[in-house]
C-alpha cells in the first residue's frame, strides 16, 4: 500500500486546513486509517483514526474531524481552530482494520511521506 499525503501549509491561529491522504495498491476498505503528527524534538503522536468509527486524541477532540471515502481510497483530516501547538509534520498511516490499539504507531503497517502544517500565532 502506498500513501500520499497532501494539504499541509502555513495558516494563522484560528484558521483551518484539510489534509488528504490517497491510498493505492491495496483494498482500502480493509484498513484502519490514522493520522499522526511529529513536532521537532518530540515523539510521533496519535491524532485520529477511523474504521467504522472514529477516535481522537484529547488535544484535538472537537476541533479535528477524520473521515474517509472508500470509493476514492482517501482519508481526510479537517482541522479547525488551529493552534500554534498543532504545528508538526502530519503523517497518514494504514493498518489492519481488525487490530486493536489504534493510538500506537507500531499498529500501523504503511506510512505516507508526511505533510508540514505550520500554525502562526
Amino acid at each position: 500500500v502506498q500513501l500520499q499525503a497532501s494539504g499541509g501549509g502555513l495558516v494563522q491561529a484560528g484558521g483551518s486546513l484539510r489534509l488528504s491522504c490517497a491510498a493505492s495498491g491495496g483494498i482500502f476498505g480493509n484498513y484502519r486509517m490514522g493520522w499522526f503528527r511529529q513536532a521537532p524534538g518530540k515523539e510521533r503522536e496519535f491524532v485520529a483514526s477511523i474504521t467504522w468509527s472514529t477516535s481522537y486524541a484529547d488535544s484535538v477532540q472537537g476541533r479535528f474531524t477524520i473521515s474517509r471515502d472508500n470509493a476514492k481510497s482517501t482519508v481526510y483530516l479537517q482541522m479547525n481552530s488551529l493552534k500554534a501547538e498543532d504545528t508538526a509534520v502530519y503523517y497518514c498511516a494504514a493498518g489492519s482494520i481488525y487490530s486493536a490499539g489504534s493510538i500506537y504507531p507500531a499498529k500501523y503497517d504503511y506510512w505516507g511521506q508526511g505533510t508540514q502544517v505550520t500554525v502562526s500565532s
